[in-house]
Formats: structure tokens, C-alpha cells, sequence
């Protein structure tokens, strides 16, 4: 990495991993800093949801992840149907966090990315242009590593985020959560089985390999996090709750834990930046945290590449605040409620709790509302007034005219720009980009031209309606998005 080169992410989980691969695979210098020596097989984080599932999908190691896990085509306790979402992965992915790490670290590691285990950050410093990030190995010795941005991607207790003095405002939702890893002589006919009985909590979920997930709440023994747990605290509360242990035993992992709801009021501060839990946390409600954090990850890296790579201003790395700040807002808030709504209702209202969401949730119009909010597939972002409709949204995976899919393109990691198979873009318009933009027809009826971001948004779209105007708006798309291409473009302004 050059003085003023590359991007530094201090943290290897799964959204400092992710950055990290796709920064690389783009050609960016990338150095990943990590407090922890070694994978870790003690995980908090287990439901990998559609769209994250998508984001994997267009890196070529979604199929790796379903070997590793269960799917399941129903959200439990509120009885959330996914089995109808409009996407290739109608379920949630029941796999230990440890088995997203291992794929998105391997993935890093084969495009180069530098990981430094065993090494802190202990503060940072930076200018126009660079950050000096001072690092502490394990056997004390301290080294300062600059790079052109910084990624803090080190969690809720955020070294970065405390350097930059932010604030991190929210409340802990709920406090004496006790996990353990353990194997059951009687599973659950149908897991993952969750129960609430208004002063008692539990869920058991399986990760597929003989090991069982087990998440306890008791309102009555409200402890410190640092409070031991044995596991027959852990026995009776799911007696309590599911009406059984199950016969829990051979416990692993134990711990006791709080939940809290926080959101950080700034993503970016210059040339640094906060991604997954170092920008916010949220009940484990829904299971969303990790999923949230993986797609801050893949909004910023493209950003990142694209600016690095001289082919987009810094006005561009505005967006990710823009448009990620809203989402994590959003999921704080679903989580939230439905943390509340397990863990808060009197024991006499539990029946009538149950009743009521299963009976809304029957609706069609208000299940599928759900589950897409749960999945990440209805996530959008703000569009420019008078922008098309498509604009922000995320783009479903066409069938292509070569035979791919849409999400198989995208794992160029390039923007893509879909026309219809009987209505392609003159030549004009597309040379020039060598390199920059990979164009795709799409296969079926269509009269619509997109181009896809590498984070499968559409960045632009447009129709028939104005047949004179498209290869001109298409031209202008290009350009802004991606930068000049040949000679011809250079009198187009570019993004910002």
C-alpha cells in the first residue's frame, strides 16, 4: 500500500471482509486490521436473508454458503411466509456467522487482501490526503499504517468511531440475553422453535451439524454481562418457554449479553468511514444486524473503487450516508418492534398477541409487505426528482441472452447495462468503455434499458416512452455513472 494509496479496514467480520474482497477483486490496495488471532467458531449471528444472499450471488459464493446451512422457508414465532419472495433465495439461511467469515475471508485472501491478525487500532489521524492509523501488535510493538480512506468496520465498541469523536446515541433494549452452543439428546420436530411466555423467552435453532443455537431471556434474573451462566439457568427458561430442554448438554459456549438499539449520526467523517455494527446495532430480533452490515459493505466498496480509480468525484462517497443511514434507521426500528413485542407482553396477553399477528399476517397484501421488509428485497434508495421510476430499486436476476443471469454478470463487479434483446443500443453509444461496463440483453418481452450498479441497484432506466431520447439518455447515463468513456463523451459532465 502507497502512503496515499489503497483503503485500511480495521476489523475482519463479515462486513470488513466483504469490503475487503470486493475492494481488491476492483484492483484497490487493501490492508485489513483484526484485534482477534484466528477464525473464531463462538458467533452470535446465524440468519443470512435474501437480499444478502443476492449480494453473495453476484460474488460467485452464494451456492457455497446454502451447502453450510439450513434454509427455512418461514420466519418463526410471527409465522412469516418467505416462500413467495421474488428472488432466487426464498428463505433464511440458518448458518453460523463463522461460515460467512470463512467464505468472505477466503474470498479476500485469493485477491490479495493483506490481513493482519493479532493487531488493534488505537487511534487515527488524518488530512487531505491520507489517515494515519496507529496499530498495536500483540507483542506490543506499535507501527502507523496510512492509506488514502479508512474503513471502521470494528464493531459496536468501535476504536474508529471513538477516534473521530462521534457519538453513538440509543439504549440497551434489553439486557441478561444468555446464548449457548449445545448439543440436544431430543431435538425440536421442527426447528428453529421459538417460545415466549411473557416473563420467559427461548429459541432453539440448529446449525445443521449436530450443534444448537440456544437464545434465553428471564425477566425475573436481570444479571451483568459478566455474570457467569450455567446451563441449567438456560434449562428451566426454555422449560418455561418452549415446555421443554430438550435435553441440553455438552455445552460449548456460554454468555450472557445485552441488546442494544444505537445508531451512529454520521457515516463518514472525510476520509473515514463506518460500516456494520461500528454505525449501528440492533436487537437480534428478525435476525437482521449481520445482513444490514454485509450490504453497508457492498454500497460502499464500489464507491470507494470508482473514486480511487479516478473515475467518479468524491461527491460520490456522500451517497453512502445517504443511502445507508435510512436503512440501518429502518431496521432499528423493525427490530426493535419486534424484540418489544416477544419479550414485553404480559404472560395473560401472550395468547392474544399470537393470535393477532398470525391473523394479520394471513392477509396476502400484509404477509408479503413482511417478508420483503424482513429479507432486504424491498430495500430501496432515494432517487433524483423526475428520475424513472426503477431508479434506486433493487434489480430483480434477468435471464440473460447468453445464457446467464443478471447476478452472474454483476460478478464482474462492474456496472452493467441491460437493453432488450430486439432494441439494442447503437454502437455509438456503447464504445468506449472497455473495461468499465459489461452490456448484457435481456432474454423475454422487454422494452426497458437499466443499468445496474455493482451493488444491483438500478442507477438508471428508461423505456420506449421517448424512443428518440434513449440512446442520448443512455449516453448521458453512462457517462455520469461512469466516467468518460472515449474521446466522443468527454464534453459530459461527470457524476456530482
Amino acid at each position: 500500500m502507497g502512503s496515499d494509496e489503497g483503503v485500511l479496514i480495521v476489523g475482519a467480520g463479515p462486513a470488513g471482509l466483504m469490503l475487503a474482497g470486493d475492494l481488491a477483486e476492483a484492483g484497490i490496495a487493501c490492508t485489513v486490521v483484526e484485534r482477534r488471532e484466528g477464525e473464531s467458531k463462538l458467533t452470535r449471528a446465524f440468519a443470512v436473508h435474501a437480499r444478502t444472499m443476492e449480494q453473495l450471488d453476484a460474488r460467485g459464493i452464494a451456492d457455497d454458503l446454502l451447502k453450510t446451512g439450513l434454509r427455512n422457508p418461514v420466519l418463526q414465532f410471527l409465522r412469516i411466509d418467505l416462500s413467495r419472495l421474488p428472488t432466487r433465495y426464498p428463505h433464511v439461511l440458518v448458518t453460523p456467522q463463522y461460515n460467512t467469515e470463512r467464505l468472505l475471508r477466503s474470498r479476500a485472501l485469493t485477491h490479495g487482501v493483506d490481513i493482519k491478525s493479532g493487531c488493534e487500532a488505537t487511534g487515527l489521524r488524518q488530512d487531505s490526503t491520507g489517515v494515519d492509523v496507529e496499530v498495536r501488535a500483540a507483542d506490543g510493538t506499535v507501527q502507523t499504517l496510512r492509506a488514502a480512506y479508512v474503513v471502521g468496520a470494528d464493531g459496536r465498541n468501535s476504536k474508529v468511531r471513538e477516534s473521530l469523536g462521534l457519538p453513538f446515541p440509543g439504549r440497551s433494549a434489553v439486557r441478561s440475553m444468555m446464548l449457548a452452543d449445545v448439543r440436544l439428546a431430543e431435538p425440536p420436530r421442527k426447528p428453529p422453535t421459538v417460545g415466549a411466555v411473557g416473563d420467559a423467552f427461548a429459541i432453539v435453532v440448529p446449525f445443521g451439524d449436530g450443534w444448537f443455537r440456544v437464545m434465553a431471556w428471564n425477566r425475573r434474573h436481570d444479571m451483568p454481562d459478566n455474570t457467569a451462566v450455567d446451563l441449567d439457568e438456560i434449562r428451566a427458561v426454555a422449560q418455561r418457554a418452549l415446555g421443554s430442554d430438550f435435553g441440553m448438554r455438552d455445552a460449548r459456549w456460554l454468555s450472557r449479553f445485552h441488546s442494544d438499539e444505537r445508531q451512529c449520526p454520521r457515516y463518514r467523517v472525510d476520509r473515514v468511514f463506518l460500516v456494520g455494527d461500528a454505525a449501528h446495532v440492533h436487537s437480534p430480533a428478525g435476525g437482521m444486524g449481520l445482513n444490514t452490515s454485509i450490504q453497508d459493505s457492498a454500497n460502499l466498496s464500489w464507491k470507494l473503487a470508482a473514486v480511487l480509480r479516478g473515475r467518479a468525484p468524491d461527491a460520490l462517497l456522500d451517497t453512502y450516508q445517504a443511502e445507508r443511514h435510512p436503512v440501518g434507521r429502518r431496521v432499528l426500528r423493525m427490530s426493535g418492534a419486534l424484540l418489544r413485542g416477544v419479550l414485553t407482553t404480559p404472560k395473560a396477553m401472550c395468547g392474544f398477541r399470537d393470535l393477532f399477528a398470525r391473523t394479520v399476517l394471513r392477509v396476502p397484501p400484509v404477509a408479503q409487505r413482511a417478508a420483503r421488509a424482513i429479507s432486504g428485497v424491498d430495500i430501496a434508495y432515494a432517487a433524483p426528482s423526475g428520475a424513472h421510476p426503477l431508479v434506486g430499486k433493487r434489480v430483480p436476476d434477468l435471464p440473460l441472452t447468453d445464457g446467464r443471469r443478471l447476478y452472474e454478470a454483476l460478478r464482474t463487479r462492474r456496472f452493467v447495462l441491460v437493453t432488450a434483446a430486439d432494441a439494442p443500443l447503437p454502437a455509438a453509444v456503447t464504445e468506449g468503455w472497455d473495461g468499465e461496463i459489461e452490456f448484457v440483453s435481456a432474454a423475454g418481452l422487454t422494452k426497458k434499458s437499466v443499468l445496474v450498479r455493482p451493488d444491483a441497484y438500478i442507477a438508471w432506466a428508461t423505456s420506449e416512452d421517448h424512443p428518440e431520447r434513449r440512446a442520448e439518455d443512455a449516453r448521458r447515463a453512462l457517462t455520469h455513472w461512469c466516467g468518460a468513456g472515449s474521446a466522443a463523451h468527454q464534453d459530459i459532465p461527470t457524476f456530482g
